[in-house]
This record gives C-alpha cells, sequence and structure tokens, in this order.
C-alpha cells in the first residue's frame, strides 16, 4: 500500500501529533525519522527493512554506526545521518536523566544507569573509568582503553594519570561483556586488584568496578570481591 492511500489519522506523524509517541510502534517511530521511502516501497516498508537488518532490536540498531546504516539498501547518507543522531540524543538524555540531580554515586544501580546508554549492543569491550569529588558526585567519565570481543585491556598507569589530571577523591571502573554475562573472569579480579593498589597510595579510592551486560550488571562492591594479593 502507498502511504498516500493511508487514512490520514493512520499515518505515522499524524497520529504522532494527534495521540503522542508512544502509542506508535518502532517501525512507524522509524519510518517518521526516514520521512521518504526508496523507489517503489513506502517509507513504513523501508522502516521495517531497517528494523529487520538490525533482528529487530532497537538496541542493536543503535550500536550501528552511520556508515553501517549506509550498507542498507536504500539508505543514503542524510537517513543514515538522521538516525544516528536520533540514538545519541536518546543515550545523551539517558545518562542526563540518570545524573540530573547531582547526587552522589552510591550504588551500582546509578553507574549501570549512567553507563548502559553507552555500552549496550556493542560487539567489544570498552574500559571506562568514572571519577568522583569527595562528595561521590561524578566529575566527569572517560573511555580509557577498546578491546575485542571478548576482552580489554585495563591501563592502569593511563588510569592512574587521568585520576591524578581530575583531582579525582575516587574512581569507579567499567567495563561491558558482550557475551552476555556479566560475571568477571580471573584477568577482571586481578587487574582491579593492580589499580586498587596502584591508587591507594596516591589517597584515591577505587569505589567498585561494574561490569555491564545489555540487561544486568555485576558490582564487585555488592558482591564483596576479595581479590588476591600480588
Amino acid at each position: 500500500m502507498k502511504l498516500k492511500d493511508m487514512m490520514a489519522d493512520e499515518m505515522p506523524r499524524e497520529k504522532l501529533l494527534s495521540h503522542g509517541a508512544a502509542p506508535l510502534s518502532n517501525v512507524e517511530l522509524i519510518s517518521i525519522l526516514l520521512a521518504t521511502g526508496y523507489k517503489d516501497e513506502n517509507v513504513l516498508d523501508l522502516a521495517r527493512r531497517v528494523l529487520e537488518a538490525s533482528d529487530a532490536s532497537l538496541v542493536n540498531l543503535s550500536s550501528m554506526s552511520a556508515r553501517r546504516l549506509m550498507e542498507i539498501k536504500g539508505i543514503g547518507e542524510k537517513k543514515a545521518a538522521t538516525l544516528a543522531a536520533a540514538f545519541e540524543i536518546g543515550r545523551r538524555f539517558y545518562q542526563e536523566a540518570a545524573t540530573g540531580d547531582d547526587a552522589p554515586f552510591t550504588s551500582p544501580e546509578m553507574v549501570y544507569a549512567l553507563m548502559a546508554p553507552v555500552l549496550k549492543g556493542l560487539d567489544h569491550e570498552e574500559f571506562w573509568v568514572l571519577y568522583l569529588n569527595r562528595s561521590f558526585r561524578l566529575t566527569g567519565k572517560e573511555k580509557i582503553t577498546m578491546g575485542s570481543g571478548h576482552s580489554t585491556v585495563i591501563d592502569t598507569l593511563q588510569t592512574v594519570k587521568k585520576a591524578l589530571e581530575r583531582n579525582a577523591y575516587a574512581v569507579i571502573m567499567v567495563h561491558n561483556h558482550p557475551s552476555g554475562s556479566p560475571r568477571p573472569g580471573g584477568n577482571d579480579k586481578n587487574e582491579t586488584e593492580k589499580l586498587r593498589q596502584a591508587l591507594s597510595p596516591l589517597g584515591i579510592s577505587l569505589v567498585d568496578h561494574v561490569v555491564v551486560c545489555d540487561d544486568c550488571y555485576f558490582s564487585f562492591s555488592d558482591n564483596r570481591m576479595h581479590f588476591p594479593q600480588k
């Protein structure tokens, strides 16, 4: 069916304006971003193909780069840029909402709320550090290293250097497991202890190490992990 043959109140943009965004399906929302179809394909069909290219997962779609989006037939630079920008706005909103009240970082749930939008859907591991002041409020966050789908290097020297530069009172380690299991491996435990020992003489506390997956997390602090002494 051509889009112009649909009833006015069935068309995605008109439906949104009349009833709000919540009632719209993922395909309808994506079609509004795409604006136009491709050749003889209406915009809803194109939106459906875009979603199918990500296994019907918004998480997977949000992790696609603009270059990867342009590999989908019918998606050019303008459409790819619009989709990428929309998902980035969503991520930034989620992070701003997670820390909008400037509350102290006192739980791994807060860490997960902040970092899940950044790390969800990635096919590789990334190691991030959150910097806290004496009130345990967030003063910054930074990606230190990026690795493969199975591991990443936790750069102790670089982390200590960055913490000193930012005058951090405490730090939180964060990295993701694309495998879907948040349980830390032996190397995760050893590297955590290595960083703790490097920061301690400088008066900087390692508050937690949170391993993030798409729909769950593991907190070293919550699980009272004990690390092997060197």
